[in-house]
């Protein structure tokens, strides 16, 4: 255990200090600041198009970072023959492939806690300039803690991306990787159309394809509850629990299943 949290220690500190995350990381806020201008359009509308668009924001950047990072993190070893060091010393396989799925996911999670502040900075600037009648209008209140509901859910997102990302990097390429898990991300988010896929086509064959991908492929749009808590319409605490623990279950299988690749790998 010391091992692996060694790894996912030195994963984070290398991950801060690259410059791509900080840019990715500024670009967020920019955007959420610039969603205070495009908000200011439209009368009456403008602390709602601000959450819609600071919630957007936190999962796109989001994204990227744990796609552009996450297939890095094995490949970035194997490229530098850092890997042989690493290997040399008393540290299995699997604890490596751990470590530095846990350093991500805590740069994730430091990442997203800034974008976070700085939406609802923006947002309580809103509410303190924003007249009476406006925030009577809003379904919800501006400063909205049911949004962190969505904002706890974009990250389980995150994480199974995370996961995908570095499942892949242990046997692909960079670009191959980041195209794999891209192509699961969208693929991920149109699930649950596979399930009702027979009532489309008559194929036999098209239709046990699409109903082994319905069971293989992440269900993220469960993790989608962006245009609920903008509308303040209730997501219970029970779905948000469950949707988690389906989270982590589905990561849970991915690393496993990256341990077991890696392990095998040959790096002579």
């Amino acid at each position: 255990m010391n091992a692996t949290l060694w790894i996912a220690v030195n994963v984070f500190r290398e991950s801060v200090r690259d410059k791509v995350l900080y840019n990715l990381v500024v670009f967020a806020i920019l955007m959420m600041g610039a969603s205070y201008l495009i908000g200011q359009l439209t009368a009456g509308q403008d602390i709602k198009i601000i959450k819609d668009l600071g919630l957007a924001a936190i999962a796109v950047f989001g994204l990227f970072i744990a796609v552009f990072i996450g297939i890095q993190l094995v490949s970035k070893e194997v490229e530098r023959r850092s890997i042989y060091s690493m290997l040399a010393k008393p540290i299995r396989r699997p604890q490596l492939v751990l470590g530095k799925y846990l350093g991500l996911v805590l740069t994730l999670a430091v990442n997203v806690g800034v974008m976070v502040a700085a939406f609802y900075a923006v947002l309580a600037y809103m509410r303190w300039t924003a007249p009476p009648a406006v925030l009577d209008a809003l379904d919800g209140p501006a400063l909205d803690p049911r949004m962190l509901k969505a904002v706890v859910l974009i990250f389980g997102q995150l994480a199974i991306v995370t996961a995908i990302a570095l499942f892949f990097s242990t046997f692909s390429s960079p670009i191959l990787s980041a195209s794999f898990t891209l192509g699961i991300y969208v693929a991920g988010h149109f699930s649950a159309d596979l399930r009702n896929f027979d009532q489309v086509i008559d194929s036999a064959v098209a239709q046990a394809v699409a109903r082994g991908l319905y069971w293989v492929l992440p269900n993220l749009a469960s993790f989608d509850v962006k245009a609920q808590v903008v509308h303040a319409v209730p997501v219970p605490n029970g779905y948000v629990a469950l949707t988690l623990g389906y989270g982590a279950a589905y990561v849970a299988a991915l690393l496993t299943l990256a341990a077991v690749i890696f392990s095998r790998r040959d790096f002579k």
